[in-house]
């Protein structure tokens, strides 16, 4: 697909939603019907050990007790979680006797419960299968219960793994990961701390940004992109004020699940292939690095603006309008704004990246398929420019 004059020259395409995808306040409670509908007398549950401490774990587990099922718990994961966090889910998997996997959590628990299934489905190692389009077919049965109105990862094609000895994040692409069920409870993400809200919200909304700018957009991922926008934009300051609107958390947590759809369909950009060195090398939360990079890269894209920034601007600047003053530079200052509004850093340098790293992150954001998609064409030097730009 391609841009003639502003509009779309339609080229072939073609999209599929695999699973099925229950949205409601409460539905975690139909976590049984599921489980009854694939067969499942025993459970996997994959989770981390914050969520334990704030008591979601043992609620799942009720439910899963309730009706009458087994189960056993892997809580053992960490953010950006490694090859070694998925070795150690995997055999405590294949000593468990468990039929299917509930993931429960933001994207690392989804991340970790993907790959623990394509292993034991199939074998190898998770580098075996980074890359796209290595997984040769279904693996065992996946239900995701995200907790974070963010990654999307309930409904996306991708696991990302950290290699701990290189801190290079792989990721393993394939629509034959995607979950069997999502379900979207709004009450999973109404006691969030307010940091975790904004990062989480932020990154959502850079889903649906980069897909919608992608070079593989299409007007399906359009559809799903511009409605994630707005519901995301016109309440993310409300949520992350207070975390119990509902109205707000529902908009939050369902447009989070839009953003995913879009970006496992039109992929990401700069942002994402960036971000997760950042992460890899610095620890820095995911949702972090993205929000405090996307301004310094919409700069830079900007001069390969078709139009589409307009649009963007007006779903995240809280009513405010584009008239006709409008330029592309404008809109990075707007998620500066954002992030400042948010409480989220404003530099790289203020989450402890160093510039002596720079070199190594670029040669491994350069990796990702991402970059490809950008819309503006970018090769290393120009990829270590722009994080010394972010850096501050």
């Amino acid at each position: 697909m391609k841009f003639v004059r502003g509009e779309y020259v339609m080229k072939d395409f073609n999209f599929k939603i695999p699973q099925d995808i229950i949205f409601g306040k409460g539905c975690l409670s139909k976590l049984p019907e599921i489980l009854k509908e694939v067969g499942c007398d025993s459970v996997y549950l994959i989770s981390d050990p914050g969520l334990k401490s704030v008591g979601v774990v043992d609620k799942v587990e009720k439910i899963i007790t309730e009706a009458g099922v087994n189960y056993t718990d892997f809580l053992d994961v960490q953010p950006n979680p490694t090859i070694d966090i998925v070795q150690a889910a995997l055999e405590k998997y294949k000593a468990s006797g468990a039929k299917c996997v509930v993931a429960l959590g933001g994207g690392s628990p989804m991340d970790v419960a993907k790959s623990v299934g394509i292993l034991a489905t199939y074998g190898g190692k998770v580098t075996d299968y980074v890359g796209r389009g290595k997984v040769p077919g279904p693996t065992i049965p996946l239900i995701a219960i995200p907790t974070t109105a963010g990654t999307g990862s309930e409904v996306t094609a991708s696991s990302v793994i950290t290699d701990a000895e290189t801190n290079y994040k792989m990721a393993v692409i394939s629509y034959n990961i995607i979950p069997s069920y999502a379900l979207i409870d709004p009450e999973m993400i109404m006691t969030l701390p307010a940091s975790v809200a904004a990062s989480c919200g932020v990154d959502a909304f850079i889903h649906a940004l980069e897909a919608y700018v992608s070079k593989a957009a299409n007007p399906f991922t359009d559809a799903m992109a511009e409605k994630a926008m707005e519901m995301i934009g016109g309440n993310i300051r409300r949520f992350v004020a207070s975390r119990d609107d509902e109205e707000a958390a529902c908009n939050m947590m369902l447009g989070s699940t839009l953003a995913g759809i879009a970006f496992a369909w039109a992929q990401l950009g700069n942002v994402h292939a960036m971000s997760h060195p950042v992460s890899g090398f610095f620890h820095v939360a995911h949702g972090v690095a993205n929000s405090i990079l996307l301004p310094t890269i919409l700069d830079y894209n900007a001069l390969a603006d078709k139009g589409r920034y307009r649009v963007i601007y007006n779903y995240i600047t809280n009513g405010k309008k584009a008239d006709d003053s409008f330029t592309p530079d404008m809109l990075g200052d707007a998620f500066r704004k954002l992030n400042q509004e948010l409480g989220i850093p404003l530099t790289l340098a203020e989450v402890g990246v160093t510039e002596d790293k720079i070199p190594e992150m670029a040669v491994d954001a350069m990796k990702s398929g991402n970059v490809l998609v950008n819309p503006r064409q970018t090769n290393i030097k120009d990829v270590e420019m722009l994080y010394k730009k972010a850096l501050g």
